[in-house]
């Protein structure tokens, strides 16, 4: 199962389950994630979509009992959906930032519960949790979007220690900037990084798919110049890469 599955690195790593023998359930939130699941077919998989509002309870759980209704063990999941909100704070939709915090949090542990009791049941599983470079460093003007991307990077660390005994695996998927929809999405086209050279979606995919099937806690989905950036952020203070972040991201 793939949330989130219909666009973006979320179909992309739809393909790349369908081209290595799974058959795919993904969800979406609107009529694309059918002409998903036809794209996924033609690379000789069973596709399963389902639309749903993945900021609500209904909508998590429907796809959940969806895809537990095609009557198959569930062996890989890619908890991917998430969504962005640019801006200055202080101007941002109290709203919107509740619904981004509903999908990228709330949602994500909705998700994990029902799957990693399926998984842990049945002895066997993996789990893919798309996090972001974004969690590696404060994000000024995505300020509730770096956080919840942070906490999932966490969430997912933590789970795969807890499940190491049960035959069930965590990994961890950090994307870069990448060439889907995400920043016009987010309202940040008219950001210095809505307007930079991206990673590859399917590159990115690719290198989850990957080490998820290696059983790799993390990995950091883009060029080397990305994965590069990742390890400065380890050893760099918090305040001088706020700043340069802002200067990527702040409004023109």
């Amino acid at each position: 199962m793939v949330t989130g599955g219909s666009s973006g690195i979320g179909f992309e790593l739809a393909k790349q389950f369908a081209k290595n023998g799974f058959d795919v359930a993904i969800s979406g939130s609107s009529d694309k994630v059918n002409e998903a699941a036809d794209a996924l077919r033609s690379l000789d998989a069973e596709a399963y979509p389902f639309k749903a509002d993945a900021s609500t309870y209904d909508g998590v759980e429907g796809f959940w009992t969806f895809t537990q209704g095609l009557g198959r063990p569930l062996e890989a999941a890619a908890l991917n959906v998430g969504i962005g909100i640019g801006g200055a704070f202080v101007d941002n939709d109290l709203e919107d930032e509740f619904r981004l915090l509903a999908i990228n949090v709330t949602g994500t542990v909705h998700m994990a519960k029902r799957v990693v009791q399926h998984m842990v049941k049945n002895g066997r599983g993996r789990i893919l949790i798309t996090s972001s470079v974004s969690a590696t460093l404060p994000t000024p003007y995505e300020t509730v979007y770096g956080p919840s991307k942070a906490f999932g990077y966490m969430f997912a660390e933590s789970l795969r220690e807890e499940l190491r005994s049960t035959g069930v695996t965590v990994t961890a998927l950090l994307p870069g900037a990448t060439n889907s929809d995400f920043h016009a999405n987010a309202g940040m086209g008219d950001t210095k990084l809505g307007g930079q050279q991206k990673n590859d979606k399917t590159l990115v995919a690719k290198q989850g798919f990957e080490a998820l099937m290696n059983d790799i806690d993390h990995v950091v989905g883009g060029d080397q110049k990305t994965k590069r950036q990742v390890l400065e952020n380890r050893t760099t203070p918090e305040p001088v890469k706020a700043a340069r972040q802002a200067e990527l991201t702040q409004p023109q």
